[in-house]
């Protein structure tokens, strides 16, 4: 912070900086800081008043799409829907392995190694087809 903002935020140390000035120097300054506010307060109301119109607008806007019946995602050529997790692939083949378990694959992918050891004895990939 500059030191001129530290003087005019601070009172005492205001107070001491304008000490040595007189009644009518000090009235000046606050006539012109009295003009600073107020053209500050002008241009902040002026601002509040153009985003409260713009935001009349934009509400018009959506209530003549709702009217239509017209969405924003269809305006903005949006994806009207979310895409879900794709779902799982079907296993094509299953064996049983010699503990039982039901092993199956869906033939994308790695060769589950029972399926590759069964095969390279000279099992055709066919005879473990889901029918």
């Amino acid at each position: 912070m500059s030191d001129l903002l530290r003087i005019l935020t601070h009172s005492r140390r205001l107070k001491h900086a304008v000490k040595e000035l007189s009644i009518e120097q000090l009235e000046e300054i606050k006539i012109k800081l009295q003009t600073i506010i107020d053209d500050r307060f002008a241009e902040s109301e002026a601002e509040k008043r153009i985003n409260s119109e713009k935001d009349a607008k934009i509400q018009q806007y959506k209530e003549m799409l709702e009217a239509d019946g017209i969405g924003l995602e269809e305006l903005l050529g949006l994806p009207i829907e979310k895409q879900g997790k794709r779902s799982s692939r079907p296993a094509k083949y299953e064996m049983w392995n010699d503990e039982g378990q039901h092993i199956t694959w869906t033939g994308q992918g790695r060769m589950p190694n029972i399926f590759k050891a069964r095969i390279d004895a000279g099992e055709p990939l066919e005879t473990f087809l889901i029918e």
